[in-house]
Order: C-alpha cells, then sequence, then structure tokens
C-alpha cells in the first residue's frame, strides 16, 4: 500500500488517527506525506506547527501539506487564464476574465480547486514518498472528492465528443475537409487522462486503502454505514473500520459504568452492520491527544493493533 484515505463523520477522530497513523508509517522508516482535505485544517495543531505553508517538514520522514481552498481556487482560476491565452480575442479577453474570477467564487469552485490539487499529488508529488496519508474533511465532503474523478470522466467524454463534432463541422466549412490543431480540444483530452488515471489508481486495492473511523453512537454509525455502501457501489472498498474511543471494561463510577452499559448496544451493532470489514478497537484514552507525545502513543497502540497491514 502506498495511498491511504482515513475519514468518517465530523468529531470522531479521523485528524487524530490520521496524524498518529502517518507517524507510524514515518517511524517505520517510511517517507510519508499527511495531506489535510478538510477546509476546517486542524493537523498542524496536532504537531504543534502554528502555520504550515504548502510542503512542511513537521518530523524525521515526515511532511505535512493542508490544502488552503481558497488559495488554490485562485491558482485553479488563474491556469484556466493562462490556457485561454491565444484562444480568446483580445477584446474579449477582460470579460472572459471577469467572468472566471465571478466562477471563483461561485459554489463549487474551492472544492473543485481541492480535487485538482489532491489530483496533483496522488499523480505527482506520491512519486516522492513511500507513503501518502490523507487526512479528510467530514464524510459527505469526502465521499464527492473521491467520486468526482468518476463523474467528471463522463462529464469530459460528452465534452470532448461535442467539441470534436464542432471541430468536424468547422474543418468542412471552412477549411475543405483538412484536418486542423484544435487547442481546446487538447486541453480537455489531457483533463480527460488525467481524471482516468487518477480514478484507475483510487479503486486499485494493491495501492490504495481506505479506512473509516467511527465512534461507538447512533449516527457516527449510521453515517458510516451509507458511506462505507455509497463507496462500493462506485467500486470503492473500505478496508478497515477504527472504532474509536471505546470506553475500557475497567471503568470506575456509576457514570462511567453507565456510559460503558449504553455503548455495549452500538459495539454490537458495529459488528453486525460491517461483518465484512476489519475493525481495529481504539480505547478511550484518559488523556486529549493533543501533542506529539500522544500521537507517538496512539501510533503504538496503531502498530499492536497492526493497521499497516491494510
Amino acid at each position: 500500500m502506498q495511498i491511504y484515505f482515513i475519514g468518517g463523520k465530523g468529531g470522531v477522530g479521523k485528524s487524530t488517527t490520521a496524524s498518529a497513523f502517518a507517524v507510524l508509517c514515518a517511524r517505520e522508516g517510511k517517507k510519508t506525506l499527511l495531506v489535510s482535505t478538510d477546509p476546517a485544517h486542524n493537523t498542524g495543531d496536532l504537531f504543534q506547527v502554528k502555520k504550515v505553508k504548502g510542503k512542511t517538514n513537521i518530523a524525521h520522514n515526515l511532511d505535512l501539506i493542508e490544502i488552503d481552498s481558497d488559495k488554490e481556487a485562485l491558482a485553479y482560476m488563474e491556469q484556466v487564464k493562462q490556457n485561454i491565452k491565444g484562444l480568446v480575442k483580445v477584446t474579449m479577453l477582460e470579460e472572459v476574465h471577469r467572468q472566471l474570477d465571478l466562477a471563483g467564487k461561485s459554489p463549487g469552485a474551492a472544492e473543485a480547486a481541492v480535487f485538482d490539487k489532491m489530483t496533483s499529488i496522488l499523480l505527482e508529488d506520491s512519486k516522492s514518498y513511500d507513503a501518502v496519508v490523507f487526512d479528510t474533511a467530514p464524510t459527505g465532503h469526502t465521499l464527492r472528492l473521491l467520486l468526482l474523478p468518476e463523474f467528471m470522466g463522463v462529464w469530459m467524454d460528452g465534452l470532448l465528443e461535442k467539441r470534436k463534432k464542432v471541430q468536424d463541422n468547422y474543418t468542412q466549412l471552412l477549411y475543405d475537409g483538412e484536418t486542423r490543431e484544435d487547442p481546446i480540444y487538447d486541453v480537455l483530452q489531457a483533463r480527460r487522462q488525467k481524471f482516468s488515471k487518477v480514478r484507475e489508481l483510487i479503486i486499485d486495492k494493491e495501492k490504495t486503502a481506505y479506512m473509516m473511523v467511527v465512534n461507538p453512537e447512533r449516527l457516527p454509525i449510521l453515517e458510516t454505514a451509507s458511506a462505507v455502501k455509497t463507496l462500493k457501489e462506485h467500486g470503492i472498498s473500505v478496508s478497515k473500520i477504527i472504532v474509536n474511543k471505546v470506553i475500557p471494561e475497567d471503568v470506575e463510577g456509576t457514570f462511567m459504568r453507565n456510559r460503558k452499559e449504553a455503548e455495549r448496544p452500538y459495539l454490537e451493532d458495529i459488528k453486525q452492520m460491517f461483518k465484512e470489514t476489519e475493525k481495529i478497537y481504539v480505547p478511550m484514552f484518559d488523556h486529549d491527544i493533543a501533542t506529539r507525545e500522544g500521537l507517538q502513543e496512539y501510533s503504538e497502540f496503531l502498530k499492536t493493533a497492526e493497521l499497516m497491514k491494510a
């Protein structure tokens, strides 16, 4: 395995788990890249890094990228502006740029930019690392990102077909059937090939693993079950369910014993609902995991649980 996606409902411990797993990979001698796609980044905070700019080294064998959606959206639109130079009349260029600036602020633009950056990391940055660990945004956002290569591929096929028809018509009408280069078609074709490569990578079970973090509570269980089902329908299999914050058996006090009893039926639900998926049970620690030392402790537990064998 080289690529690891760690997802789940907001608040279940995705960032902590992804960070601890990345620490484990790095300590096992793997050159590791930890990537946060969550707009509300807190990965750097776990490592007590005040500001993460671009690719930042945070430990031996471990680099961190926190994808800035607003910054990536601006960069993405600037790239589009560069791509259309020479394809649009000079008199129209100012208006086209204005429309692109508006598009960059529209709903979905930031998400598209994050996807484009994620694509670049998967196809380019990953070549320099033994392991790439994605700390993803809450479930719904992550599902859209993971399914975008498939949906965009279909959409791009339609665009390419329409563009080819337009070009063929112009060729017949204006150039007596003589073949002419179409730079727009070439750009579309290049992006279609990129989406295809990403799609191949994210469904490759030999290279990419998906882990879902869940707490033994009703809402995280239901949301995770729905996500696992959706991913499976699109050819993506979840290899492990990480059941986080399980109350230990030897708890004392009426309050904690009552919580433990309330937790038991949810643990049984997890066992039944995810029969075909391996489960890793992580105990509730008696302290907050918010320091490098805490992450190292968590990583030691994951090592014992053999999470590396995803």
